[in-house]
């Protein structure tokens, strides 16, 4: 970066490692296997699909991008590698599914239980990335495994992990954010750039409340980690 200090979007600070994170409820869900990459396809859609070598036939990209959390916490330069969605959606879901054409709302579900939604055409950027590797080495527990959403002008909480199912939907009526969770906490799109970080509520209040609840969220996250791999998890 030619020494100069990368600037951070509105409300972000640097924070010094990239760990497990998230919603205190999930904290000691895990998925039931991380070894292989299970897709179910759904919602309004012709067919209905399973995919699972599939993905090895779609080429594959490594980039580079930040992690911003909603939270306002980021990482920097994460290396991150697997296939873009757009040639996963145009290559496997639009032949082989077919979506209707207004089943634009698409879900994400979680092998752990969490889903979180995502507008198809924020999806059909160039770098967001069905990723299975991050900075040289498969994922980890703590990063998704076996399979999560990257998806850099979003913040993370729309990344999902884990990803066990992706349904297309024209609508909102499948779909809640995790309960018992409000749902003005998901905004739509919650762009980075636009500091969609929630609805409704002004940013300065989110911001504060985001920031007094980290670190009780990421004791928890740690301590969870730490007896899941006490268990004998795999790939922790």
């Amino acid at each position: 970066m030619n020494g100069k200090k990368k600037p951070l979007p509105p409300g972000q600070f640097v924070y010094p490692s990239f760990e497990r994170f998230g919603l205190g409820l999930f904290a000691k869900r895990f998925p039931n296997q991380t070894e292989r990459i299970e897709l179910s396809i759904g919602g309004d859609v012709e067919s209905t699909l399973t995919v699972a070598g599939e993905l090895s036939s779609l080429p594959r990209v490594e980039q580079v991008s930040d992690f911003h959390c909603v939270t306002t916490w980021s990482c920097l330069d994460v290396r991150w590698s697997g296939v873009r969605f757009s040639d996963f959606y145009e290559q496997i879901v639009a032949p082989r599914v077919k979506p209707r054409d207004d089943a634009t709302f698409v879900v994400f579900r979680g092998q752990d239980g969490y889903a979180c939604s995502m507008q198809l055409a924020d999806l059909l950027a160039p770098d967001v990335l069905l990723a299975d590797t991050v900075d040289g080495h498969d994922l980890g527990i703590e990063h998704g495994a076996p399979l999560r959403l990257v998806a850099p002008a979003h913040y993370g909480y729309k990344n999902v992990k884990h990803i066990a199912a992706i349904e297309f939907w024209r609508d909102r009526r499948a779909y809640r954010f995790p309960f018992p969770y409000p749902q003005l906490m998901d905004h739509p799109r919650g762009r980075v750039a636009f500091e969609e970080r929630a609805r409704y509520l002004p940013i300065w209040l989110v911001r504060l409340v985001y920031r007094a609840l980290m670190p009780g969220a990421r004791s928890k996250m740690r301590k969870a980690l730490l007896a899941y791999r006490s268990r004998g998890g795999s790939r922790a």
